[in-house]
């Protein structure tokens, strides 16, 4: 038997494991239910579990017990986030959200799932182990650092030894079709960093502007502004992003507000592409400000790094995902992505991969389905057995000898 077939024989338990947790999704570090789900999933199998003490993660480790000598011993990590989205689902199955404004929207109840299944078959196993596995469930991915803070907390030391080998499973609706999964060596997700700004006029009415310091059209000049300023300072050959996702000011049409902000992210995938965005974006903001005779509150927020994939790590991935699925369901990405994983925080302590899970929704065509975080987003149960036998299959690789 293979982790694949019994994978499979647990689909059932692991449809139903999702769907419960698709139904109560909860957002950011705090998520109580989930976490009770997740440890009453994992009683009974004989693993070391500690809980976060300023979030609800879930650490547990296993142990293999195959009769190796300590310094032959290994350790792996498999990292499944578990936190939801603020989108209300519109998705009609019957397990849709029954949290208003709340949806897992990307796809973390499946690799929280995966995640539990895989610590079934490896606990199944772990006499053919020599080393120890650490289960990483994680909160708090969609913007609020939950990596970094399971760090802070010790997760990368959980067995008592750094992992040799890290690894996160995402599924994606669309990307690549359902049951492949697709990587790459070297970077794979951009650098996230954000951009606030607050243009500080004087307000009056809006038949006297002559009066006012009006803050908008400067705020516009800015907002249009970096967009130039991105293609004039950045090298065509170094893929960079700036979007303004938000823009506030005013009240009324006619009265010019005191203030305007708006807020924007920026994502890259060099170090030193990063170091001139800040720079340059923060002058140029600053010297607007300057010219219309307004004052400008201004702050660049470096937030991920660059998710940078370790070579071996992906080269083991392709040999597990082509054994243990078929030869034909690995691809090889051309280009990275301009998404952001704060699991770009492990692999840059231990060598590691991110790779993406093509889960289209039977039915749908995967090249024009709705995207990850969009309220129409939905994800295959069939790719449940596939997820949690290459989870395994990963950390038996690792560990076996």
């Amino acid at each position: 038997m293979t982790y694949l077939d019994d994978a499979r024989a647990i689909a059932g338990d692991l449809t139903e494991l999702r769907h419960t947790l698709h139904r109560h999704p909860e957002i950011g570090l705090d998520l109580p239910v989930t976490q009770r789900t997740v440890l009453d999933a994992l009683s009974g199998l004989d693993l070391e579990v500690r809980t976060g003490e300023r979030a609800t993660s879930v650490t547990a480790v296993l142990r293999g017990t195959a009769d190796v000598p300590d310094a032959e011993r290994r350790t792996v990590l498999l990292r499944g986030d578990m936190d939801a989205l603020p989108v209300t689902e519109e998705v009609d199955v019957d397990y849709r959200s029954q949290v208003p404004g709340a949806m897992h929207a990307c796809g973390h109840d499946q690799h929280t799932t995966m995640l539990v299944g895989a610590a079934r078959l490896l606990a199944a196993r772990r006499d053919e182990l020599a080393g120890d596995v650490v289960l990483m469930f994680q909160p708090g991915e969609e913007g609020f650092d939950g990596a970094g803070l399971m760090i802070e907390e010790g997760v990368l030391d959980a067995a008592g030894r750094r992992p040799d080998a890290a690894w996160a499973l995402h599924v994606m609706s669309g990307l690549t079709p359902r049951g492949h999964v697709a990587s790459r060596p070297g970077p794979l997700m951009a650098a996230s960093n954000e951009l606030h700004v607050t243009v500080r006029g004087a307000g009056g009415h809006g038949s006297a502007p002559h009066n006012a310091k009006d803050p908008v059209p400067v705020a516009a000049a800015m907002v249009t502004g970096l967009q130039t300023l991105l293609s004039r300072t950045v090298s065509p050959f170094a893929p960079a992003v700036l979007t303004v996702g938000q823009f506030h000011a005013g009240t009324k049409a006619n009265i010019i507000p005191d203030d305007a902000m708006f807020q924007a992210t920026i994502r890259c995938f060099d170090a030193g592409v990063l170091d001139g965005l800040e720079r340059d974006t923060v002058r140029y903001v600053q010297g607007v400000a300057a010219a219309h005779g307004v004052e400008v509150d201004v702050a660049f927020h470096r937030q991920y790094p660059v998710t940078v994939n370790d070579a071996g790590a992906v080269s083991t991935a392709q040999d597990v995902v082509e054994r243990a699925l078929g030869p034909d369901r690995w691809e090889t990405m051309a280009d990275p992505i301009t998404g952001s994983e704060d699991f770009s925080r492990v692999i840059q302590a231990v060598p590691g991969a991110m790779l993406f899970l093509g889960a289209c929704l039977t039915g749908r065509d995967w090249r024009t389905a709705p995207d990850n975080h969009s309220p129409f987003a939905a994800f295959d149960d069939a790719v449940l057995p596939d997820g949690t036998a290459v989870y395994a299959e990963l950390a038996a690789r690792t560990l076996t000898r």
